[in-house]
């Protein structure tokens, strides 16, 4: 027995769930000055439009340079850094999360923390390795006290997510948690549209993508974890078929 399904029974042994027959796999940052407050303007205000000029990066270590000098107002000023990516970058699956926790922003990496293991675990189910799949996120620096980022913190980062997909050029999307989902497909409700495939327009490209259920919250409802195995084994199906 390989390891990735050895993982996969050891996962499902929890719930006592049966196992269905898996296919073989083919092969701190410097505080700004807080702004100054204007009749029509808080502090808590923040830009909706980046000053970079993404357009001109052509490259992902260059996307991670001007993440890391962008100041994102507030959302940067209470983090310690950006956190860009980590895995496989020309993968065919890009995993796109929602925001740093506390351990992302310790270690500058995307899900590594108890979310981040489990969700290794359960592409493990589906014999992913750690060379079969890329992750990042919506929102690349941790909003105060692990709260969900705003709206308009999301549009601020869109354009970093945006050229992050286009310069990763991935097959598929793999939309983890429901403001991931929102952020990329206008959808919201991750209870009702979780495992539907939906379509992913980036610079003229169209990419399938599957939203899934956040680790997180699997953790806090592990009955769902039946409903998360299904989606899994959509997106290894529509894997083997590329």
């Amino acid at each position: 027995m390989d390891a990735a399904l050895r993982s996969l029974l050891d996962w499902y042994a929890e719930m006592g769930v049966d196992v269905p027959k898996v296919p073989d796999a083919r092969p701190m940052r410097a505080k700004r000055p807080a702004p100054t407050a204007t009749p029509k303007e808080t502090p808590s205000t923040v830009t909706a439009v980046p000053k970079t000029d993404l357009s001109k990066v052509k490259t992902l270590d260059a996307l991670r340079e001007a993440m890391n000098g962008f100041d994102a107002g507030a959302l940067s000023d209470g983090a310690r850094q950006a956190v860009f990516a980590r895995g496989n970058p020309e993968a065919n699956l890009m995993v796109i999360g929602e925001a740093p926790g506390r351990d992302e922003d310790i270690q500058g990496k995307p899900f590594v923390g108890r979310s981040g293991q489990l969700l290794d675990r359960m592409l493990g189910a589906i014999a992913l390795g750690e060379d079969d799949f890329y992750v990042t996120n919506v929102v690349n620096w941790r909003p105060p006290q692990n709260r969900n980022p705003k709206p308009d913190e999301i549009e601020l980062c869109r354009p970093f997510i945006e050229k992050h997909i286009e310069l990763a050029q991935p097959k598929i999307l793999l939309l983890v948690g429901g403001i991931s989902m929102t952020a990329l497909t206008g959808l919201t409700g991750i209870m009702k549209n979780h495992g539907q495939w939906q379509d992913v327009t980036i610079a003229g490209t169209t990419y399938p993508a599957l939203p899934l259920y956040h680790p997180a919250f699997l953790l806090r409802r592990p009955e769902l974890k039946k409903d998360a195995w299904r989606d899994l084994l959509s997106l290894r199906e529509k894997l083997l078929s590329l």
